[in-house]
């Protein structure tokens, strides 16, 4: 009984710097994501960029991590985790020294792209490596670090961002942030050489299906690329929704031929056999449209305080904050407590973010414009709160049944759901904003109220979708007799 209890005390060492790296280097993204917005204005003089030009900085980086996050978290489970994790992190690093060295702005794109790619390699094998490391109860206080984590990184991202370009000068302190990931990102593959578990179980099959690759990554381009191109304004190419069209050949396509490779004996991009675990289908619907709606709002408050009511924009990126804090803690608190209360932790969780975006929307169209800011700020936080209860308890949730072997493929899926969900959320929040104050314009701020008044709207219908959905899961587990410990 000795020696079991010493050695399960050896693995859980071993755990535990292994995990360590793995959200470390999740938060790396996260900061990288997050701070760019900061640095376009400074991309923009220094590089003479036009706002296309910055749009396509942000959607490149976007859709390269959509298009990779699949095939690479798939090839994680049925490869090395390992190795994805380390060929993430190298290209990511790499991408990030050229991002830094741009001449101009074409040569930023293209890299943008390159980092974006390179960060939906490692993203996958961050989720995958949760999966593999942990286990029931255990599992679920992990995504609760995850998930404070992510709180964390999105909180500071911004104001390590905004801190660096005041350091390197308001033109040329942009290229400071994408260094700052060079030296980060070599002390984590350190770490990551030396604690990443080098065996893992394995997923089924080994080939890779080019033909499925091909489909797949026309269905995501041709569901994305219309959303991205997206910002608003009278001089969006009304052609790019053709794309949808694309979406659904290709789509129909990569279904008729995944079905029939799996007939055939051989291993999916895409076991959709995944579908049929309630638990799976439920947890992706929830996040894809809760991210719908989120990113948006966060959006609508961003372009309120500096168009309408002309705050700073570092100012106006603080108010976010309380958001980011208040979720990190939540996150934390949700993972133990998610083993206790299933999905009804979840439900609350949306409830309470609903009323902090309703707060939100009072705040911005009611309080006085010289404090503003501070009501919204506060709003943020209750919203915050919310948030942690929901993405890290779903996060374990959605996880829970997918069998450890496809946990970054799982995972990945779940990924590419928020960032579809993002793209299509931020999309709509953007036309009805910019179709009440369109761009380029002085506007009174009672035309401001409007347009974001009926932002917030957008979002909180997507909440209300998701809230719904979760209900109907709760509903569900409730009738099959389900406890939450069991659900877990």
């Amino acid at each position: 009984m000795t020696d079991v209890s010493q050695a399960s005390r050896t693995e859980n060492r071993g755990r535990a710097p292994a995990f360590a790296v793995s959200i470390a280097v999740g938060a790396l993204t996260i900061l990288d994501l997050s701070g760019v917005n900061v640095a376009l204005p400074s991309i923009q003089r220094s590089l003479h960029a036009d706002s296309t030009q910055l749009q396509l900085i942000v959607a490149g980086y976007a859709l390269a991590f959509g298009l990779t996050l699949i095939p690479s978290g798939r090839l994680g489970d049925t490869r090395s985790r390992r190795a994805m994790f380390v060929i993430g992190l190298v290209g990511f690093s790499l991408a990030s020294a050229l991002c830094a060295l741009a001449p101009n702005i074409v040569w930023l794109t293209v890299t943008r792209f390159l980092q974006g790619a390179a960060a939906g390699v490692q993203m996958p094998q961050v989720l995958g490596m949760i999966q593999q490391l942990y286990r029931g109860e255990e599992r679920g206080r992990a995504f609760g670090v995850f998930g404070a984590m992510v709180g964390i990184a999105t909180a500071i991202g911004p104001s390590l961002a905004g801190s660096l370009i005041a350091l390197g000068g308001a033109e040329e302190g942009w290229r400071l942030l994408f260094w700052f990931n060079v030296p980060c990102g070599a002390v984590a593959l350190f770490f990551a050489l030396r604690f990443l578990p080098r065996t893992q179980e394995r997923g089924s099959g080994t080939e890779l299906d080019p033909v499925g690759l091909v489909l797949l990554a026309g269905t995501i381009l041709g569901l994305m690329l219309p959303f991205l191109l997206t910002t608003g304004s009278s001089t969006d190419d009304p052609l790019r929704w053709l794309w949808l069209a694309a979406f659904a050949a290709f789509g129909a396509a990569f279904l008729l031929w995944e079905r029939g490779y799996a007939r055939r004996g051989l291993s999916p991009i895409i076991h959709l056999d995944l579908f049929r675990l309630a638990s799976y289908r439920n947890g992706i619907l929830i996040a894809t449209v809760y991210f719908g709606g989120l990113p948006a709002s966060f959006l609508v408050t961003t372009l309120f305080l500096q168009e309408g009511l002309h705050a700073q924009p570092l100012a106006a990126g603080l108010v976010s904050v309380p958001f980011a804090l208040g979720a990190a803690v939540s996150a934390f608190v949700g993972g133990r407590l998610v083993n206790r209360f299933g999905r009804a932790l979840v439900v609350v969780g949306l409830v309470v973010v609903i009323v902090g975006i309703g707060a939100l929307l009072a705040s911005a169209t009611l309080a006085p414009p010289d404090s503003a800011e501070w009501f919204m700020a506060a709003s943020t936080l209750i919203g915050g709160i919310g948030g942690g209860f929901v993405i890290s308890p779903n996060q374990t949730l959605t996880l829970s049944e997918v069998p450890p072997e496809e946990g970054s493929a799982a995972g990945s899926i779940a990924q590419l759901g928020q960032r579809i969900g993002t793209a299509v959320g931020v999309a709509l929040v953007t036309a009805v904003f910019f179709a009440m104050v369109p761009g380029g314009g002085n506007h009174p701020v009672d035309q401001y109220h409007a347009a974001v008044r009926a932002g917030y709207l957008v979002t909180l219908a997507l909440l209300a979708v998701a809230l719904v959905v979760g209900l109907v899961d709760l509903r569900e587990r409730q009738k099959a007799g389900k406890t939450p410990a069991q659900s877990t």
